[in-house]
């Protein structure tokens, strides 16, 4: 019997290559490496082919992308919505409701409760928005404004005197009247457009009786005895006002300051009859100066601002923080007739071009 074929030589066969499939002893030499080499390197588990889970991983940071999308159109539209709505019930109306005779009244400007807290979270949340969109850069006072409340810390401005209601820019110099020589420009135009503005004023007056139905443009008086037609209203045109008032609004367009695209921006004609009085009152907020450019000043007018009293006079300009408490009262005869003066909204001269993009921003007027 051959070696090859006895049964001990098929067990010794047998053994080597058990020994050799489990790991355990046998004879193996450098030709086998390349076998052994790939069955360790065999895996556990199969593994999805490349194609399959390359696909998966695209669609997975496509829906993790498309939901994040999703979330931040939402959270802009709320933002929006809710902004849009505080604006509408008055909450972030640029209209003075003190001093202010020109604009919409405002809950804020007349110390009414229950308006702050609200509008304050709408102002920070647009913030933010802005933030994201552009930049914090420059944005500290504006930042610190939409944190705090309506005064320095929470409360009343200087003295007790000065009660934005909607917004306290802090670190702002603070005076009841504004040098002229702060917004030189647009004083110097507004003056050189006076006969043209009282033209327009002359094309658009009445008798202002009471008699009878308002005119075309002319809004309902804030108060018995003062009326006004705006060309701006919280920082919208008024189209058909601006178009029967070529001149002013041709004065309006040519102003560097004027804030025309916030709800804190309004210019207009204001009319105060003789007897009529608007009491003590504070505007929205101190980043505004507000402009007066006396057309028709009779005797016995006045207007005090945080205790100082002043007097218009024709073809002149007045600068007033009406953040300041103020009055204005025509004291004089019925023959003197109405005091008359266009009112401008300006930027304050210390509103760093940043924050007014910023507050343009959180002020848009209503789409």
């Amino acid at each position: 019997m051959k070696e090859g074929n006895s049964p001990g030589g098929n067990q010794g066969a047998a053994m080597e290559g058990t020994g050799g499939e489990l790991g355990g002893q046998g004879n193996w030499g450098l030709e086998d490496a390349p076998g052994l080499l790939a069955r360790a390197s065999l895996p556990i588990m199969p593994a999805w082919p490349l194609p399959l889970a390359s696909s998966a991983l695209t669609l997975l940071l496509g829906a993790l992308t498309s939901l994040f999308l999703w979330y931040c159109y939402r959270l802009g539209s709320q933002d929006m919505q809710a902004l849009g709505a505080g604006t509408r019930a008055g909450g972030v109306s640029g209209g003075p409701r003190g001093c202010s005779e020109a604009g919409r009244p405002s809950p804020g400007s007349s110390g009414e409760t229950g308006e702050g807290p609200r509008t304050e979270g709408l102002v920070s949340r647009r913030l933010r928005a802005y933030a994201r969109r552009y930049s914090w850069a420059g944005m500290g006072r504006v930042r610190r404004a939409a944190q705090g409340g309506p005064g320095p810390g929470g409360g009343p401005g200087v003295l007790g005197i000065q009660r934005p209601g909607l917004l306290f820019l802090p670190d702002l110099p603070s005076a009841p009247f504004v040098p002229r020589d702060a917004q030189r420009h647009d004083v110097e135009l507004l003056e050189s457009s006076f006969p043209a503005i009282l033209r327009d004023f002359g094309s658009v007056s009445w008798d202002f009786s009471g008699t009878t139905p308002l005119p075309r443009g002319w809004s309902p008086p804030l108060a018995p005895g003062c009326y006004q037609l705006l060309l701006y209203q919280a920082g919208r045109c008024q189209p058909s006002n601006c178009r029967r008032c070529p001149g002013a609004y041709r004065a309006l367009r040519g102003l560097r300051s004027f804030m025309s695209a916030n709800t804190f921006g309004n210019a207009g004609f204001s009319v105060l009859l003789p007897g009529a009085r608007l009491e003590g009152r504070c505007g929205p907020t101190n980043a505004r100066v507000r402009c007066h450019l006396g057309l028709k000043i009779p005797p016995g007018c006045e207007l005090v601002v945080g205790g100082e009293p002043q007097c218009w006079a024709e073809g002149h300009c007045l600068l007033v923080d009406d953040s300041f408490l103020h009055t204005v009262a025509h004291n004089g005869s019925p023959e003197d007739g109405p005091r008359v003066v266009f009112i401008v909204d300006l930027w304050h001269p210390n509103v760093a071009g940043a924050e007014r993009q910023a507050l343009d921003f959180v002020f848009a007027p209503d789409p």
